[in-house]
């Protein structure tokens, strides 16, 4: 027996702002949810597996219309005349309350009830698959500890939303255990919840499979499903990368890079690496420069000039697969910066902030606030809402702005009249 499991696939996701960065492919980034989906069922079918398990976020949000619905039971229809049932529950995006369209699904599609855990049963591929949808958007109690007991005789699989513990970057819903989880019985727990791929446990089988496809630059590699083989008593999971547009960090140290043709020269040789091992997918990269070298002022005084060199390159190398979502400028001068902090002079005050706020997060939160917050308030709310709005409240975000502040003050005080 084999079958996938996926989750967190956010069809129609809207991904707002793209349209501020320049040269963004605003519409194969939105489309990348329904093209890594279409893998998803081509997969399926072309693997001839028993059946597929989604285990929450299906969709985004509310439909602004019957598009995502209708889409989504093509794809089930493809599955259904494969003769493949698919087992779906919803998650804090797609929770029955914020759901406010209904469309009749196809009879393969089994969607797993908000009111209460219960179990779907296959006698005759032999399985049960027990789950419990979100009945809203915010699910804060152990949905696992309600869970059905084991079936004898079937393969028992567990489908759950959930943070398990806590993990980073995710709110803490349907919290639960790894001894809670044991303590049913089942042979694989389907996961969903988690953006990043994780095998929790092996006995029994506890994985997140990941998103289906990354969105953003902080869901970065390889995204997919779960190829999972059953063959007697043996359990064994594959990752299949079923992604079309992969989200990556480049990290160039300026220490070594005496020009700017060596440092384009450098920025070409890794997005090649980049390119190939993304193998033939559209790529969206984030170029952080770094470190500290001579190359610094001219990092700062012909900045735009760089970058645009920068994209150039990039659109040139990979035939327009790659954009470059954002370049960021972290380099330092070659200055000795303890000891010009060490001064009692306008440089040194200035360098004593910068360090003062890079060591107390919630002093630089506050500047933050004070320099940002009237600005944000008079930006367009679409900039500013949701998942893939601006957060200038958040602390990497205020990180790198600093970085990039006290880079082109130095520069300008410190390495020259002539800047």
């Amino acid at each position: 027996m084999r079958f996938l499991h996926c989750a967190d696939i956010h069809l129609d996701s809207p991904l707002r702002g793209l349209e501020r960065y320049e040269g963004a492919p605003v519409e194969e980034v939105r489309a990348a949810p329904r093209r890594a989906f279409e893998n998803l069922v081509d997969t399926a079918i072309g693997e001839r597996v028993d059946f597929v398990v989604i285990a929450g976020d299906l969709y985004d949000g509310d439909w602004p219309d019957f598009n995502t619905g209708l889409y989504f039971a093509r794809q089930m229809a493809r599955l259904g005349e494969s003769g493949i049932p698919v087992f779906v529950l919803r998650g804090n995006h797609d929770a029955v309350s914020r759901i406010s369209k209904s469309l009749r699904l196809p009879d393969n599609v089994h969607l797993f009830d908000a009111g209460h855990a219960h179990t779907i049963l296959d006698e005759q591929l032999g399985i049960a698959v027990h789950g419990q949808s979100f009945a809203t958007a915010a699910v804060t109690e152990d949905l696992a500890a309600s869970y059905p007991s084991v079936i004898p005789g079937l393969f028992n699989i567990g489908a759950l939303h959930t943070a398990l513990t806590g993990r980073a970057g995710h709110e803490p819903y349907a919290p639960t255990s790894l001894d809670v989880l044991r303590s049913k019985g089942y042979r694989y727990w389907a996961l969903g919840h988690v953006h990043a791929r994780e095998i929790v446990a092996t006995e029994p089988w506890i994985v997140f499979p990941g998103n289906l496809q990354g969105r953003h630059i902080r869901e970065q590699g390889g995204k997919g499903a779960e190829l999972v083989t059953v063959e007697g008593d043996r359990v064994s999971t594959q990752p299949l990368a079923l992604d079309v547009l992969r989200w990556t960090s480049l990290d160039l140290d300026i220490a070594s890079v005496p020009d700017e043709d060596a440092l384009f020269d450098l920025a070409a040789a890794r997005m090649r690496a980049a390119l190939q091992e993304a193998d033939g997918r559209a790529l969206a990269v984030r170029v952080r420069i770094g470190g500290s070298g001579a190359l610094h002022k001219a990092l700062v005084t012909r900045a735009d000039d760089i970058q645009a060199e920068l994209r150039r390159c990039a659109i040139e190398l990979s035939g327009g697969r790659i954009w470059l979502e954002k370049i960021i400028v972290a380099a330092r001068p070659v200055i000795d910066l303890e000891r010009l902090a060490r001064g009692d002079d306008p440089i040194a005050y200035l360098l004593q902030d910068f360090a003062r706020l890079r060591a107390d997060p919630s002093a630089l939160a506050g500047v933050g606030q004070d320099v940002l917050g009237e600005l944000t308030a008079k930006l367009p709310s679409e900039l500013v809402a949701g998942a893939d709005g601006l957060h200038w409240d958040a602390a990497e975000t205020l990180r790198e702005l600093l970085t990039e502040a006290e880079g082109e003050l130095l520069a300008r005080l410190v390495e020259g009249d002539s800047v």
